[in-house]
């Protein structure tokens, strides 16, 4: 037993003797609190000063890029154009606007349209839209196709039209609450 209480006691003084050393080379010291960390303005006039610039709008491709629905120039088009239809699927998160079947009432013809988004910028190719025919005879068998006629075109063109409007119409609200001098002294964003 002596002999491991040596061995236990040796371990001990090795390991009070490294864990010294490390307090000393300042591995386990506590951490210094210095001047506190400086603002967002002040950061931003360093940059500017350092021609380093600043942000102001986030770049493409990072997440956390949220926009509300009514925000979004493409999604308020497509509801405007279609909203003589009832809706059956809203879904803003998935890019997704599906409607119930619609029928003027003196045909046994319905339409369905489905809206996919794949981009929030008024591009052509930022949507895609399917319109499904469903016909049924007096027997109520139904038949259902996916059509492509003229009426996609002219909703995507009638969407487009009214999504460069709102986009241009948010641009210039986004362009007039922008401040002219980002900071007393300075030459504005327009020198940089």
């Amino acid at each position: 037993m002596v002999s491991l209480n040596k061995k236990t006691s040796i371990f001990l003084i090795f390991s009070m003797i490294m864990l010294s050393s490390c307090a000393d080379s300042g591995f386990l010291k506590k951490p210094e609190w210095g001047e506190p960390a400086k603002d967002g303005k002040e950061l931003a006039r360093e940059n500017v000063k350092e021609g380093r610039g600043i942000q102001i709008r986030p770049q493409k491709n990072q997440g956390g890029n949220f926009l509300f629905a009514s925000s979004n120039p493409m999604w308020r088009a497509s509801l405007e154009t279609i909203d003589f239809m009832p809706l059956l699927t809203v879904d803003y998160a998935g890019g997704l606007i599906i409607t119930d079947w619609y029928s003027d009432g003196s045909s046994n013809e319905s339409i369905k349209i489905t809206i996919k988004f794949l981009d929030t910028e008024v591009r052509v190719d930022a949507m895609i839209i399917d319109i499904h025919k469903k016909i049924c005879n007096n027997s109520n068998n139904c038949s259902i196709n996916k059509i492509d006629t003229k009426l996609n075109f002219e909703i995507r063109d009638k969407i487009l039209k009214k999504a460069a409007v709102y986009a241009k119409d948010l641009k210039e609200r986004i362009n007039k609450d922008r401040p002219k001098k980002l900071y007393p002294g300075d030459a504005g964003p327009d020198k940089y």
